[in-house]
C-alpha cells in the first residue's frame, strides 16, 4: 500500500537523503520495540496500544500543532526516530510520532505523503525481518496474512477514492472518531 501511495505522490526527490537520520534511528528503534513485544505480556501490549491511539486522538482534539525550526530537523530526526521505532516495533503504529514531526516540519502536502509512504517501507520491512528472526511470524501466519493483505489493499483503494472525494475536515474527523473508538475498545478490552 505504501508503495502504491509512494508511487502515487511522484518522484522522491531528496527523501532518501533528508530522512536517512530519521531512518536509521527508527530502524534500530523498530528492533528494540520489537524485543520488547516479546517481552511484554498480550495484556500490556494492548493497553500500550489502546493508550497510542487514544493520545493521538486527544492531541488532535487540542490542536497540538508544533514547528520546528529546518535547522532542527537533524538534531530531532535521533530521538525522534528512535521513539517512532520503539512504539512501531511494540505496537505496530510508528506513524503518530512521524506524522507529528513531518507537520511540525512544515512539509507541504505531496512532500509529506511521499516521506510518510518512503519512512513506512523501510520502516515496515525492517519490521517484518524483525518479527521473523524473533519468531512472532512464522511461515504459516506470513501465508494466512496474505489473505488479510488482499482486504487492506482492498480497503486502501476505497480510502483513496473517499481521501479524494471527502474535503480534508470531514475525512480528518471520520478518522479521529474511528481511532477513539479503536482506543477506547482496546484499552477497555486489556482492562
Amino acid at each position: 500500500m505504501d508503495s502504491l501511495q509512494l508511487r502515487r505522490s511522484g518522484p522522491l526527490g531528496d527523501a532518501p537523503r533528508r530522512l536517512a537520520p530519521l531512518l536509521v534511528f527508527t530502524m534500530i528503534g523498530t528492533v528494540v520495540g520489537t524485543r520488547l513485544l516479546v517481552a511484554l505480556s498480550p495484556r500490556a501490549v494492548t493497553l500500550l496500544l489502546g493508550g497510542f491511539v487514544l493520545s493521538y486522538v486527544l492531541l488532535d482534539l487540542a490542536r497540538f500543532s508544533p514547528r520546528v525550526p529546518a535547522s532542527w530537523e537533524r538534531r530531532l530526526a535521533a530521538p525522534v526516530g528512535l521513539a517512532a521505532g520503539i512504539m512501531g516495533g511494540i505496537t505496530n503504529a510508528p506513524g503518530t510520532a512521524i506524522a507529528l514531526y513531518f507537520v511540525a516540519l512544515g512539509m507541504a502536502k505531496q512532500e509529506f505523503v511521499r516521506s510518510i509512504a518512503f519512512t513506512f517501507l523501510v520502516v515496515k520491512t525492517v519490521q517484518l525481518v524483525t518479527l521473523v528472526w524473533y519468531g512472532l511470524l512464522g511461515w504459516y501466519l506470513a501465508l494466512a496474512s496474505l489473505g488479510l493483505a488482499a482486504a487492506g489493499l482492498a480497503g486502501f483503494g476505497l480510502g483513496l477514492r473517499l481521501q479524494d472525494r471527502l474535503d480534508q475536515r470531514s475525512f480528518n474527523r471520520a478518522v479521529l472518531v474511528f481511532l477513539a473508538f479503536l482506543g477506547v475498545w482496546l484499552v477497555a478490552r486489556a482492562l
